[in-house]
């Protein structure tokens, strides 16, 4: 049967609806991130005022209390680290720049051999171009002041011997052979700084350039004070709210499937909510595990900034495994101000708490929740902060995440019949 009037005008109603929606997104996709973590810390509050409620302390008042004893340990610890931090903070800034130089300077020495590849062949063009003009131009200052000099000596020494003439011309002669001999001297030094110095200045701008598309496209979402602000607040509201009255929006949501439906979409959502908060638990216990192993780590290899370097550390854990990558950078690049071979014991140490932290903290603290595989974790990331930048990177692994668990329960589970584990057994109904 055809399609009648009513079905081309609803298809075209829905076609016009998932265009502005869409749109929408776009144009305000910070605001739509910033409430799905004011959600995904929400289901955290939650959790933690569901164990309140055992000792009789009303829903609004626990979520009240969680919030703000989580604000004031995390101050606390800053207050009391306070000095510390500014101190390593202000060295870090001053002595980074210095460990880059040394970086500039190990690698100039190392130009023969697999780095020289990898910097391309600009250095060894710029050595011939250098070098070759120079015989050339002292051949012309040469000649020139033979001819100088043999001028003069005719215009002066008419009325002279032979012998005197000759003697002048030697002596022109030596003249010009120790000028060109000289400018020769100079002509070679200044090709051989131009030789080294332009590979370090080409180091340098590559560094400078990525460092600098880096923080252009790391940080647009806090460039603003002011928005780094706003969306903390809203956050924190919405964390609130959810954690004092979850109900509230649970119910909220059923209403908008159909009866036949609504059992199994309250056990779809379930299961997303014990996913999420399982995730964001394990994230904030890793951060903290993560920044503490990596100071008392940088601490007894004494590198400088350790303590700034590791709540970095901790602070990038947020980020699954393209966090880690950013914040041992400066961690490596401290390092190189003692040495080399320092500098590598820090990529090694770095390297050998992602394989702990990988194999044993984070296999631990996630039973119970939703394996992502790494391979999609990271092919989500990229895309996602290739589109939306810093806080699309942010986002990216809980968002896919909360996506897995319907794909899982409802279409492999649901259309194509296959029987898949979601959670892990005796955390599915915990939601």
């Amino acid at each position: 049967m055809g399609w009648q009037s009513r079905d081309v005008l609803r298809a075209t109603a829905l076609a016009i609806a998932l265009y502005v929606a869409l749109k929408l997104f776009w144009h305000a996709h910070e605001l739509f991130f910033v409430v799905f973590l004011g959600v995904l810390f929400g289901l955290a509050v939650s959790s933690a005022v569901d164990r309140l409620q055992r000792f009789h302390i009303p829903r609004g008042i626990g979520a009240a209390i969680v919030v703000i004893g989580f604000y004031t340990l995390l101050g606390g610890f800053f207050a009391w680290m306070a000095p510390t931090i500014r101190q390593q903070s202000r060295e870090l800034r001053t002595r980074l720049p210095e460990a880059v130089e040394r970086v500039q300077h190990w690698v100039d020495t190392h130009q023969s051999g697999v780095l020289g590849l990898m910097l391309g062949s600009d250095t060894e063009s710029d050595s011939v171009d250098a070098t070759a003009p120079a015989p050339k131009t002292d051949s012309v200052r040469t000649d020139s002041s033979h001819r100088t000099g043999g001028a003069q000596a005719r215009g002066i020494t008419q009325d002279t011997s032979a012998r005197s003439e000759r003697d002048t011309g030697a002596r022109v002669g030596a003249t010009a052979h120790d000028t060109s001999a000289k400018v020769a001297a100079t002509a070679h030094d200044t090709s051989a700084k131009a030789n080294g110095g332009g590979a370090s200045a080409r180091l340098k701008e590559k560094i400078s350039e990525k460092l600098g598309s880096a923080t252009r496209f790391l940080f647009p979402f806090v460039s603003s004070t002011l928005a780094a602000f706003g969306g903390l607040l809203l956050i924190t509201f919405l964390a609130v709210y959810i954690g004092a009255e979850p109900s509230l929006y649970r119910t909220g949501l059923m209403h908008l499937f159909p009866h036949k439906a609504r059992a199994r979409a309250a056990e779809v959502l379930a299961a997303m909510a014990v996913a999420l908060r399982k995730w964001l638990v394990t994230q904030l216990i890793a951060m903290a595990a993560i920044g503490t192993v990596s100071t008392v780590a940088l601490l007894i290899l004494k590198v400088k900034a350790a303590v700034a370097l590791g709540i970095l550390a901790g602070l990038f854990e947020f980020i699954p495994t393209i966090g880690p990558i950013i914040s041992a950078v400066p961690a490596v690049a401290m390092g190189f101000l003692d040495s080399p071979e320092k500098a590598l014991t820090v990529g090694l140490v770095y390297v050998g708490i992602q394989f702990l932290e990988n194999h044993i903290l984070i296999p631990l603290l996630m039973r119970g929740g939703i394996n992502i595989p790494p391979a999609l974790t990271v092919v989500t990331q990229a895309l996602m902060a290739l589109i939306f930048g810093f806080i699309g990177l942010m986002v990216a692994v809980p968002l896919l995440a909360a996506v897995l668990v319907p794909v899982k329960m409802l279409y492999v589970e649901g259309v194509v019949g296959d029987p898949i584990e979601v959670l892990d057994e005796g955390d599915e109904g915990d939601g």
